[in-house]
């Protein structure tokens, strides 16, 4: 059994040979492993057996990124959705948000009309994040169909809902806006979700193919959701079953990537269609077995395992964290491995080979 009819199985609620696994690194994170001895003539991917291949297309406002202020240390630049950050070189943290594009509706009107298909909209492989990472779709097409040739599970990373427009206006001024002119919001939503679908079509028109979409939208901070259920319900979850509705009419499935505690979202979730729920950060009293058992039926979930165990001396903590959320998780299909948020840089390579050891050794059905 292949990587994409592992996946396939399990977001389907059906058991497959093993548990998939897929995990997320830091670019830091992998050049600590290159100099700890992960060969540099293999991907990541490949040396450990990642089932899944992302491909992120652009589709933002299109700002040229431009380095505005450097140190040793920091780096001040406008990234390609036009807002202004200040972040450490290696970017391994979350950077440090210093002005934004979008001030108002006469910003969003002028602005809105850069969200067109044109030659100069690339893809990622690297992350969507990352502006100076795009290549030409046409380049691209080759990375995608060599990996959906490995049997890997082939998915669209885009960029959604309150996670783009934070990126757009800023997270004071987003809120501020969802509680006094929820229509313009949701209006703004709506038009970006109608962008990713035609951005898709375009890419499927090239010759692109993908088995799934990968949503990226962070709703969550330690203790609960960003913005209130309420107001998700009422301004982005249209967008999303918009969003949910066009791909499953081509059976694909939505996997949404929301960092934090997203607990009281994840009836809407569902409601909206979303098919898998990733990445279940534990520190943020996302409980990996509690959701299994509430939402399982109807929902499939990727992550939950502690990232924060990795770096601990005693191994058997990590390996029991392993086997007793694989032996709960896995009943039924449904799960599929990831750590709760991506590997940071202080663990180091051969520590990261043993917690992918007992990976390996609790996946199998």
């Amino acid at each position: 059994m292949n990587s994409r009819e592992r996946i396939k199985l399990t977001l389907e609620h059906k058991e497959p040979d093993k548990i998939p696994k897929h995990d997320g690194l830091w670019g830091s994170t992998i050049e600590r492993w290159y100099k700890e001895g992960l060969p540099k003539n293999i991907e990541v991917d490949d040396y450990f057996g990642y089932e899944f291949k992302v491909g992120c297309p652009d589709t933002s406002l299109q700002f040229k990124n431009k380095i505005i202020d450097e140190t040793d240390e920091f780096i001040i630049e406008r990234d390609h959705f036009g807002e202004v950050i200040k972040n450490f070189k290696d970017k391994s943290t979350t950077p440090q948000i210093i002005d934004s594009p979008i001030k108002d509706k006469k910003d969003w009107h002028q602005l809105k009309e850069r969200l067109r298909i044109n030659d100069k909209r690339g893809i990622s492989f690297k992350g969507l994040l990352l502006g100076n990472s795009f290549i030409p779709l046409k380049e691209g097409l080759k990375t995608i169909k060599d990996n959906y040739e490995k049997g890997r599970y082939m998915l669209c990373g885009m960029l959604a809902g309150f996670d783009l427009l934070q990126r757009y206006m800023g997270m004071e001024r987003l809120c501020i806006a969802i509680a006094t002119d929820p229509q313009w919001i949701r209006g703004m939503v709506f038009e970006n979700a109608k962008f990713i679908i035609e951005m898709f079509e375009h890419m499927e028109g090239l010759g692109y193919k993908f088995d799934g979409v990968f949503l990226f939208d962070d709703l969550g901070y330690k203790n609960t959701t960003i913005i209130s259920p309420n107001s998700y319900k009422e301004i982005i979850m249209g967008a999303d079953k918009l969003i949910c509705d066009y791909f499953h009419n081509r059976n694909m499935k939505i996997i949404l990537h929301s960092c934090g505690c997203v607990k009281s979202l994840i009836p809407y979730f569902i409601e909206a269609g979303i098919d898998c729920l990733q990445p279940l950060e534990v520190k943020a009293g996302m409980d990996l077995l509690e959701l299994k058992k509430s939402y399982g039926d109807n929902i499939s979930f990727m992550g939950g395992i502690d990232t924060r165990l990795f770096t601990n001396k005693d191994l058997n903590l990590i390996e029991n964290e392993i086997k007793t959320k694989f032996e709960i998780a896995k009943k039924g299909g449904g799960y599929i491995y990831h750590s709760d948020h991506s590997i940071p840089d202080n663990v180091s390579f051969s520590r990261y080979k043993e917690v992918m050891g007992f990976v390996e050794k609790y996946r199998e059905y």
